[in-house]
């Protein structure tokens, strides 16, 4: 059997209300070159029973236990025979068009790291939207050279399954801002594309979101201040500045977020730890402005390419322009 391209991994906890439509919204893609792997992370109700109707369609490991994401993901990754790891959590869906999008930058471009861009649903999954015509997207050396904001949430995430591997994955003692922590070892890997439009996962928000919590975040910021502290992890001075600056926006972000929920105290102690942090955000900000951003490409979108003959096309029919 030849190695798919992607490996989706869902790693799910008590979703026995979404799972299925996770799993179905990747088996009813026209995009062959794939497999999927779901992860069931102890769940008490009846997820594993849901998982099981589909049979050899997936494959299906069962923890005993509750042991977090990041075990969950981290060991459907293990299973994973695709160059790139698609991660997607158990509650949330890709659209139609997402695998045959990514599969066609993916061959094109060969980054570390692509980051698509997430639409918020509530409860219910919406219609599918019309057909995609085109994906428009930046090309960036590496992670800290994105100069646009990003949702962060796993399961707008793709990563090159070698790099993913060696930085050694998930860090399974962290859950909130989990993904900001792998992204900090990763963010030197090469190259990352961010995906502007069009959506390419239902982000579904319920009762039960982690990002509902705002404390646990704070703290989350915390442990990667530590982390980066204590050399965990790479990048020389000239990098660990930009790492700085990146901590500067997502610590304002929380900051706000703090103060505006009423946690006020935790709000305020944030900024005068790492105002100088935030200082170093709104520099780079200010550069942004003055020498422009990343110039913005289209590439066609067609269907389930080839995938031996993706990068030749994809490459002649991309177009670059600047966008404000």
């Amino acid at each position: 059997m030849p190695e798919p391209l992607l490996s989706v991994v869902i790693a799910c906890h008590n979703h026995e209300g979404f799972v299925r439509e996770a799993v179905d919204s990747i088996l009813s893609q026209d995009f062959p070159a794939r497999e999927i792997i779901v992860v069931d992370d102890g769940s008490r109700d009846r997820t594993p029973e849901v998982l099981s109707t589909f049979g050899a369609a997936i494959t299906f490991a069962r923890f005993p236990v509750n042991r977090g994401a990041g075990a969950a993901r981290n060991h459907g990754a293990s299973l994973a025979r695709g160059k790139y790891l698609v991660f997607l959590d158990g509650d949330d869906a890709l659209l139609p068009h997402t695998l045959a999008l990514y599969g066609q930058l993916v061959t094109a471009r060969q980054p570390t790291l692509l980051l698509g861009h997430a639409a918020h649903c509530y409860e219910k999954l919406p219609a599918p939207p019309d057909p995609a015509r085109e994906v428009r997207f930046v090309d960036y050396p590496d992670f800290f050279a994105k100069d646009r904001p990003w949702v962060y949430n796993t399961s707008s995430l793709v990563v090159e399954r070698a790099p993913f591997l060696a930085a050694g994955g998930w860090s399974e003692d962290i859950f909130y801002q989990d993904i900001q922590d792998l992204l900090n070892k990763l963010a030197f890997a090469g190259k990352t594309l961010l995906v502007l439009s069009p959506d390419t996962v239902w982000y579904r928000m319920h009762t039960t979101n982690a990002v509902r919590r705002v404390q646990p975040f704070i703290e989350g910021i915390y442990t990667l201040l530590r982390k980066a502290k204590n050399g965990v992890y790479p990048g020389d001075r000239e990098q660990r500045l930009r790492r700085a600056a990146w901590f500067g926006g997502l610590i304002f972000y929380w900051m706000k977020e703090a103060i505006s929920t009423g946690f006020y105290r935790d709000g305020l102690a944030l900024l005068a730890a790492r105002w100088w942090m935030i200082a170093l955000a709104v520099v780079r900000r200010g550069a942004v402005r003055i020498t422009g951003r990343k110039p913005v490409e289209t590439l066609p979108l067609n269907g389930s390419p080839a995938l031996e003959n993706s990068s030749t096309a994809g490459d002649a029919s991309l177009s670059s322009h600047s966008r404000p």
